[in-house]
């Protein structure tokens, strides 16, 4: 008999900021350009995509192409998502192994 699976969606267990500003520290700490844009689009269904689009000064179509699989969000584009959700990028320092 097969397993039974259940469809997961991240944005529907980010409830409070300081939620969101976990889920996108872990996922900056990761460096993975596709999960960043996926985070984007992630924290945007939690927030309203309508919400961060007009915050961001952008169109919501544009913003759901920026998260679309084959959009690449560049570094200025993360950091005004960023602003948006109210968080900003930091360059913490790495700490390296002992």
């Amino acid at each position: 008999m097969p397993l039974a699976t259940f469809p997961y969606d991240t944005a529907e267990h980010l409830k409070t900021e300081e939620d969101i500003a976990f889920y996108i520290e872990a996922v900056l700490e990761d460096g993975d350009p596709a999960l960043v844009r996926d985070t984007i689009g992630v924290v945007a269904r939690a927030r309203a995509m309508t919400q961060v689009a007009r915050e961001l000064g952008l169109p919501r179509e544009t913003l759901f192409e920026m998260i679309a699989d084959e959009g690449k969000p560049g570094a200025e584009t993360v950091a005004k998502v960023l602003k948006a959700l109210g968080r900003q990028p930091t360059t913490d320092p790495a700490v390296a192994p002992a």
